[in-house]
């Protein structure tokens, strides 16, 4: 950590806050601002407090370490270079020249970087030992980011686990909620490999040791989250890229490896038979992840470098640090991706989609329903089945992250014909489906050439407005985009008092206008903001329940649901920062940010 603050310092990447901070609300509403500017820096909270409890940390917190697509090349490198050495090594063909053979063998001597190496002896992330009560989270400024959290959570951990063989080993990033002093919730979801190995202890009786590292490299925290194959250590990534093993050493009271140089490692035991609420928490959905039972650690040793930094990230609304991770993660895997589907070219998953809500993809389209043979792929590999709505355009297309190139390129591509609607899994954050985990897919094929004419007669916003309330009263506001493709996007807001099919069925003989008609709530949306409403809307509909087709108009229901729509789950409520919180570190100078600014984000 302290060589990533020197190099962020290096780079013009840090601002560094000397005022005394709660790590309640104060220190994460400053992070949560700062990452959403298009110059954001990370900063380093040095002086961070407890103000209800009185406590003053000696340990500066670190947040938004990956604030930036440079930040991420500093510790991460160069995603796409990345991807050539991997893209290399899978068409790897036996050599025949000599300089073949030399080149083949230089590639493979380089794996031995792969497999991490462990050391004789204590680390550096060892130097400070505590045990048993005396190991105390209250002693670490662990951030507690939104009013309605139900505790302070450690955000940036690495949680390292095993299989109950000890043959598997695996470190994911997950969200810890901290209880006590020594208890220590575990938030792995049910598709992920530490939950897998977690029934393997449950089913023996036994208790799941697991370790906890803080800090340390960068690249750790990215390893975590990357979406490797089932039984892949992640830190064999670590190898690959940084081409040095990462140096293990093992935790003082149980038998996990952990890295030598993380900060702050925190140790202890899951006993298989007990569950406790965890939650809720602001996620990186946008919306709180209501409580639920999870399994939780006893903690039983502490330990920590003399001098450590404490890393955190904040979630909520996007766009957020994962938004530069994510596009690391997107170029590095593109050759994994394409041994699945050889015909894809590239693919973006927009951060307004939150990842698993929205992914656009280019691919050679050679045949009649490639693209839904594509699709259908895609929903089969690993956290890409997680993905709700995909978007197949063809290889002429513009790239796929100019915005307004490639929207107008799909809309004039959008045919009724060429949706595919099924169900499958989806990410156990996602709070649309009737079911748990299980819900709709939409898929739209744009490979085609574009279609002939709208067939519809465009009207002006206040035109249409106007028609529309002569129907019914709960419509509150129109806007229109995009009036110059073949298939315009109109949105509406309403104010809901009933199940939005009936609109959808009064709005009929207004369809020869529209081609693609949108709802969302008339509270806490602006129909002026594109980019919060894309992450509203691929947030809140799951197709099987609100997509509705007449004639050769679309219509997407994007309110949230209740008893109207016969939706039994609960809804969670958007994630916003408390405006108290927000005024005040304005009036003291600590963020520096207009109406505007908070409008645009939304961020309360």
């Amino acid at each position: 950590m302290r060589k990533a603050i020197e190099l962020l310092k290096k780079n013009n990447l840090l601002k560094v806050i000397d005022e005394e901070l709660d790590i309640n609300l104060e220190i994460p509403h400053i992070a949560y601002v700062e990452v959403k500017k298009p110059d954001s820096k990370a900063i380093l909270f040095t002086n961070p407090i407890d103000k209800k409890s009185g406590i003053k940390y000696d340990a500066p917190v670190l947040m938004n370490v990956f604030c930036s697509e440079k930040a991420v090349k500093l510790f991460i490198g160069d995603g796409d270079k990345i991807a050539d050495e991997i893209e290399s090594l899978l068409k790897l063909k036996p050599p025949v020249t000599f300089s073949e053979k030399l080149s083949t063998f230089s590639k493979l001597f380089s794996l031995k970087n792969t497999i991490p190496k462990k050391l004789k002896g204590k680390g550096a992330c060892q130097e400070v030992i505590k045990l048993g009560k005396d190991a105390k989270l209250s002693e670490l400024p662990v951030i507690t980011t939104w009013e309605l959290d139900g505790g302070p959570f450690i955000t940036m951990g690495q949680v390292y686990t095993q299989s109950l063989n000890g043959e598997l080993k695996n470190v994911g990033m997950y969200r810890l909620q901290v209880y006590d002093d020594n208890t220590l919730g575990m938030h792995w979801q049910i598709h992920k490999d530490s939950n897998h190995f977690f029934h393997e202890y449950k089913k023996a009786g036994k208790k799941m040791p697991i370790s906890i590292g803080i800090g340390g490299d960068p690249m750790y925290i990215w390893c975590g989250q990357a979406p490797l194959p089932i039984g892949v250590f992640e830190l064999m990534l670590y190898g690959f890229v940084k081409n040095k093993p990462a140096q293990l050493v093992k935790s003082i009271t149980n038998d996990i490896w952990i890295p030598q140089d993380n900060d702050y490692v925190v140790e202890g035991f899951v006993d298989p038979s007990k569950l406790r609420i965890e939650g809720p928490f602001g996620d990186h959905t946008g919306y709180y992840t209501l409580d639920e039972e999870f399994p939780f650690m006893e903690v039983t040793a502490i330990t920590s470098k003399k001098d450590p930094v404490f890393l955190a990230t904040v979630v909520g609304k996007p766009p957020l640090e994962d938004k530069y991770m994510g596009y690391a993660t997107e170029r590095i895997f593109l050759p994994l991706l394409r041994t699945t589907a050889p015909d894809l070219i590239d693919y973006y998953m927009p951060e307004n989609g939150v990842y698993h809500n929205l992914i656009l993809a280019k691919i050679n389209a050679f045949y009649p329903g490639h693209a839904t043979q594509m699709m259908h792929a895609f929903w089969g590999v690993g956290q890409m089945s997680f993905v709700k709505h995909a978007i197949f355009v063809n290889s002429d297309a513009p790239k796929l992250t100019s915005h307004d190139e490639i929207t107008k390129y799909i809309l004039n591509r959008v045919n009724i014909e060429d949706i595919l609607v099924s169900s499958g899994v989806i990410d156990h954050l996602d709070h649309t489906a009737p079911k748990f985990a299980i819900g709709g897919k939409l898929g739209l094929d744009c490979t085609g050439e574009e279609i002939s004419e709208s067939g519809i007669t465009l009207l002006s916003d206040s035109e249409l407005l106007t028609k529309m309330q002569n129907i019914t009263s709960d419509i509150k506001n129109l806007k229109q985009y995009y009036t110059d493709t073949k298939n315009p996007i109109c949105v509406i807001s309403v104010e809901k008092t009933r199940s939005q099919k009936h609109i959808f069925e009064e709005l009929k003989p207004l369809y020869s206008h529209i081609k693609i008609l949108v709802i969302v709530d008339e509270k806490a949306n602006d129909l002026e903001n594109p980019y919060m409403l894309i992450w509203r809307v691929t947030n809140n509909i799951d197709s099987n329940r609100d997509l509705y087709i007449d004639g050769n108009t679309l219509c997407l229901d994007g309110t949230n649901k209740n008893s109207f729509d016969n939706f039994q789950r609960r809804w969670p409520a958007d994630v916003d920062c408390t405006k108290s919180v927000i005024d005040s570190l304005r009036e003291r100078n600590l963020i520096d940010v207009d109406e505007e600014f908070i409008k645009k984000h939304q961020l309360y």
